[in-house]
């Protein structure tokens, strides 16, 4: 069984997530644990404070070393620690599978301006963003990460097909998808799809799924046909 531990300020906005849907369903079929750490639970005053003014000055609040150490020391062994941080790796599916296969690791998230940067280097917390934008908190990205991971499971979905036909799988987008009616509102679902020809369709597919690609994500276009060619 996979064990996610993620430490955050807010274990109430994600217990609720984490019950809902593939990675509820997962859990409740014995494929993922979750244990959520409430980080103030590791302040060291009464306030529990767990943030202070930046050294060097500036704006903005820096989320203490304490509190995160301590935190994941209780999580111990945490598996891979990984920090979400605006300016960390681009998450991908690659790297979801290779925390798919793993035993357990850690989501660290944090909120105001910045974390201390002895979290990183003390902890060899590894720093992941989602997107080329600043979140006011590390949660919304963390629930994508573990949503990510956890459909990737054994048996979290119905079929691996399922997962299969995703963008990102084989490298493309994936192609547009439709179902019944086959005519709504002047809008008609391509007659290939209807045809019941599988080898037509599965070329349609394929065609439609370059063409996504290289329109909308160039740079997956250009690695894939790298990896075409090589």
């Amino acid at each position: 069984m996979l064990t996610i531990n993620v430490v955050t300020l807010f274990p109430e906005a994600l217990r609720p997530l984490l019950a809902t849907s593939i990675p509820g369903r997962a859990a409740a079929a014995g494929l993922v644990g979750y244990e959520l750490v409430q980080l103030r639970d590791f302040a060291h005053d009464r306030h529990a404070t767990v943030d202070d003014y930046a050294y060097g000055g500036g704006a903005g609040m820096v989320m203490k070393p304490e509190p995160f150490w301590e935190a994941v020391e209780r999580v111990s062994p945490p598996g891979r620690v990984l920090l979400m941080s605006a300016r960390g790796r681009r998450f991908d599916h690659p790297a979801a599978v290779r925390l798919s296969l793993a035993d357990r690791f850690t989501i660290l998230c944090g909120h105001y301006k910045d974390v201390d940067q002895r979290v990183v280097d003390g902890l060899g917390a590894e720093e992941w963003s989602i997107g080329d934008f600043v979140l006011s908190g590390g949660e919304p990205a963390a629930l994508c990460i573990i949503d990510a991971v956890v459909r990737l499971l054994p048996g979290a979905l119905g079929d691996h097909e399922s997962a299969s036909s995703d963008s990102f799988y084989d490298g493309l987008l994936s192609p547009p998808s439709y179902t019944r009616p086959p005519e709504y509102r002047g809008w008609v679902v391509p007659e290939v799809l209807r045809s019941g020809n599988h080898a037509e369709i599965e070329a349609w597919r394929k065609a439609e799924a370059e063409r996504l690609t290289a329109e909308r994500r160039p740079d997956l276009w250009t690695a894939h046909q790298e990896l075409e060619e090589s």
